[in-house]
């Protein structure tokens, strides 16, 4: 790339050279995660703590989503939402309703989303879980259920916060290794 022809000048030649490289990520990685993701969805803890945990099924899917869209989609997500509302005993097509709609939006936000780092992801990331969260309430309250409280909503906040450490920890194994005789 000429740095004469580039409009911001501040750029160096230095600094696309000191970006990190990806590989791209096997079928299988992709389903490891998700398989641990719901592994950890699936631990039995106390109710405070529920209050509190993400909803790692649905991070994991977001990471792969703004990622990698072409290999995740409303299919996986659909399928993902059905165990876990088999798995949690809740209404059938809650959670699979909730992260289809989670990655439409991601989808839709995904150009946007991997032009900024992962602290400036987190918000909007966050706004995603909020429609998600909100999107839960809506179908259990028309379910005949009873509304959980504003305490329902912590997962969203945990959940943006969340965000960081988890789309790190999927990319560390994707980084291509420094080879000590390389040029």
């Amino acid at each position: 790339m000429n740095r004469d022809s580039t409009n911001d000048k501040r750029l160096s030649a230095d600094d696309y050279l000191k970006q990190d490289v990806y590989d791209i990520a096997s079928n299988g990685y992709i389903a490891l995660t998700l398989a641990l993701a719901l592994i950890l969805n699936f631990l039995p803890l106390p109710n405070y703590i529920l209050l509190l945990r993400p909803d790692f099924v649905v991070l994991t899917i977001l990471y792969w989503c703004v990622q990698y869209p072409h290999k995740m989609g409303m299919s996986v997500a659909f399928i993902m939402g059905l165990m876990m509302d088999v798995a949690n005993v809740n209404i059938l097509g809650q959670h699979a309703l909730a992260y289809c709609i989670a990655v439409y939006l991601t989808l839709i936000l995904c150009r946007r989303l991997r032009l900024f780092n992962t602290w400036k992801q987190a918000p909007q990331i966050g706004f995603i879980l909020f429609v998600m969260q909100t999107t839960m309430i809506l179908i259990a309250v028309l379910g005949g259920f009873r509304f959980p409280g504003w305490e329902y909503y912590f997962a969203t906040l945990s959940g943006s916060f969340a965000w960081i450490p988890v789309s790190l920890l999927l990319s560390v194994p994707l980084k291509q290794k420094t080879d000590p005789n390389a040029l």
